[in-house]
């Protein structure tokens, strides 16, 4: 474990400490007959809907200050102490400042809590402050950091080093901070996150005991260190390729992405800035201008409250509107259907949909456009098949102009209470951008355990042409992703095996010894991966061995680049990297073993 900022040692594997400690764009009409009988004509003696209103009040949990807002400091510890601890409590805020300068301010961020400056440009809206991340309520170990994320703001440490000590689900977005920035819990303890993207670091980025990381469209002034698995796209100032040591893989630009749509002031006035499209990008879209892309009015969106149903939600999409889902937990009934061009689902402060009776809890038509943003999905007690589609079965059609994003959109089966589901997420469409997702079977919290929160699948993608950027899935009982598209692209991919498989044989596939984490369809001709590590930690049997973490067809143009396993301190062993190709992983020695370029 670090035990200075100089030191880039390997740290206690977080898998030990993270689970055993706590053990315990414009709306359209609807035209008539698109969404099948739900928007056809009322039958004779059948009542009309209600139609909903649009825009309103954000609701309570929506805590909005400008400069002159009274002990404002006050107000962010009350909800900090609320949020601290609590990882599976039912506490969501959204914390959202409008464009000024802030003085003395220091904004600790807890679980289920998003913080967002309301101007155009990060650069609108200053802190002379902090907004910090660390991990006192855990010992110094960050590895359950999770759930919190940070937007749109201009930071100036007091100290000259802002410090956001996270794990999963936790992006740092279109953030400007104007110093340093630690990644690592005061003491340098444990750490396990994370992602950036959209933002500028005018000093150094300090990962210590960071495991892995993915960095985005950015400008840093420096990074220092890393222990295994640093990727960086379209970064300005990112270290050069040095894999596997430095742990650094670094691609010059993104090959496509649209930045998240975020909240923001016109005046008075709430609207929704919906980022443009852009091909091999670097750096960030904002600081020279406005920056591009389109807006929408809140008067566009229905600005749901916890409580309503999946029938309201639908019908708000039925009437044209989007969906601003604010903080709370919203149970749904019936799927939530997006069949509309260019929907916006937005969540704030980590909105949750949890779906009842075994349903899927959202699903996307083959339409172009779709933008789904900042939600949590976490699975009901009774199994649904799919807990996210996007894309019905044999969806085909070309989206390469506008396609489906799916952005800090997170799954959670277990943990939060039982929890079912076969698959995660699906995606079927084709072009879909999956942009930062943690989907997670859980192995701590309530509801856990082999069979009490079974998933057998984290990610499968059907659809050809779709990119990951910033993939990281864990603990599923079979694949945690299965790709059988064509021409699949996934940059950074953070996995790790599930802890608690009994036996070899509950994990036995076939004549293979354990599940790959990422599984290429034997079929699949084209394909590309980037900076992808798996890890294992069987803890309740440690002599299970999983013969790979990787599995693809072996052909020109199917390719691999820096690939990790690890086994954290022996518990469980991998025989291979890829296929039957890699080191295995050595004893109980909590060191990678790498394999460069495959084939």
């Amino acid at each position: 474990m670090p035990t200075s900022p100089t030191n880039s040692a390997t740290p206690e594997p977080s898998g030990v400490r993270r689970r055993a400690l706590l053990g315990a764009a414009a709306a359209a009409p609807v035209l008539a007959g698109l969404h099948g009988t739900a928007s056809a004509a009322p039958s004779a003696g059948r009542k009309k809907p209600r139609r909903l209103e649009a825009g309103g009040d954000l609701g309570p949990n929506v805590i909005v200050f400008d400069p002159s807002t009274p002990d404002i400091q006050a107000r962010l510890d009350e909800i900090f102490r609320q949020q601290e601890s609590a990882q599976f409590g039912p506490g969501r805020y959204q914390l959202l400042f409008k464009p000024g300068t802030y003085n003395g301010l220091n904004a600790q961020i807890g679980f289920y809590t998003s913080i967002s400056g309301l101007g155009l440009s990060p650069d609108d809206t200053t802190i002379n402050g902090d907004v910090t991340v660390d991990a006192g309520w855990f010992e110094g170990n960050a590895t359950q950091n999770f759930w919190r994320s940070a937007e749109n703001l201009a930071l100036v440490p007091v100290n000259g080093t802002n410090r956001w000590a996270v794990a999963q689900a936790a992006p740092f977005r279109r953030m400007h901070v104007r110093g340093g920035l630690n990644l690592a819990p005061d003491g340098y303890g444990w750490a396990s996150g994370g992602y950036i993207a959209d933002s500028r670091v005018d000093g150094t980025v300090g990962p210590y005991s960071q495991q892995q990381w993915y960095t985005r469209d950015s400008s840093v002034g420096g990074w220092t260190n890393g222990v295994w698995n640093m990727v960086f796209s379209g970064v300005d100032g990112a270290p050069a390729q040095g894999f596997p040591n430095p742990p650094y893989t670094t691609l010059q630009t993104t090959p496509v992405s649209r930045e998240k749509p975020f909240l923001y002031l016109d005046g008075d006035q709430y609207h929704v800035f919906l980022p443009a499209l852009r091909t091999d990008s670097r750096g960030v879209t904002w600081g020279s201008g406005t920056p591009r892309g389109t807006s929408l009015p809140l008067d566009r969106f229905y600005v749901a409250k916890p409580g309503d149903s999946a029938a309201t939600l639908n019908q708000a999409l039925e009437q044209g509107l989007n969906l601003l889902l604010t903080p709370g937990i919203y149970h749904v009934d019936q799927p939530v259907e997006v069949n509309r061009p260019d929907t916006v689902v937005l969540g704030l402060g980590y909105a949750t949909l949890i779906p009842d009776n075994g349903v899927t809890a959202l699903r996307v038509a083959d339409v172009d456009g779709v933008r789904l943003a900042a939600f949590l999905i976490d699975a009901g007690p009774v199994n649904s098949p799919v807990l996210l589609e996007v894309g019905p079965e044999g969806a085909a059609k070309d989206h390469s102009a506008n396609p489906v994003t799916v952005q800090d959109v997170f799954i959670r089966i277990g943990g939060a209470g039982p929890g079912k589901a076969t698959t995660s997420m699906v995606i079927n469409a084709r072009h879909t951008i999956v942009d930062h997702t943690w989907v997670w079977r859980a192995d701590h919290g309530d509801g856990v355990g082999w069979e009490t929160n079974r998933c057998d699948y984290g990610v499968v993608v059907n659809g050809d042409d779709v990119l990951a950027t910033g993939l990281f899935v864990e603990h599923f009982n079979k694949y945690d992703v299965q790709w059988n598209g064509e021409r699949g692209r996934t940059i950074f991919f953070q996995n790790e095996k599930a802890y608690d498989a009994p036996d070899q044989a509950a994990i036995q596939n076939g004549s293979i010894k354990g599940y790959a984490a990422y599984k290429v369809g034997d079929h699949v001709t084209t394909h590309e991966g980037w900076g992808m590590g798996s890890y294992c930690y069987y803890n309740v049997n440690p002599s299970i061995v999983q013969h790979h973490g990787f599995a693809a067809p072996e052909r020109d143009g199917v390719r691999f680049h820096s690939l990790s396993v690890v086994s954290l301190s022996g518990n469980g062993q991998y025989e291979c990297v890829i296929n039957d190709t890699g080191s295995p992983t050595s004893g109980s020695d909590t060191v990678p073993s790498t394999v460069v370029s495959f084939p």
